[in-house]
């Protein structure tokens, strides 16, 4: 558990530096792909969570954080598709 609790901490600091830098962009190429880079460890922070869901008992509290990771993706998910399209 404790690794997977690792991987998690990684992936889930990881989507807001790279957003971060993203609003640095220098270009909007390079700001898709910071914003890409973040969904992809949304996701990743995702499975993580689901996976300490399955292994421990169900509990309010994470479930509400599944949800709302479930959120951040959707959200990511819209930036990168809106700044592609324009």
């Amino acid at each position: 558990m404790k690794i997977i609790k690792y991987q998690l901490v990684k992936a889930a600091t990881s989507i807001g530096a790279n957003y971060e830098e993203a609003q640095a962009g220098s270009s909007k190429a390079n700001f898709i792909n910071k914003v890409d880079i973040s969904l992809k460890e949304a996701r990743e922070s995702n499975y993580w969570l689901r996976l300490i869901e399955a292994l421990e008992k169900e509990s309010f509290e994470l479930t509400v954080i599944i949800n709302e990771s479930k959120e951040i993706k959707n959200i990511l998910g819209a930036i990168v598709k809106n700044a592609r399209n324009n």
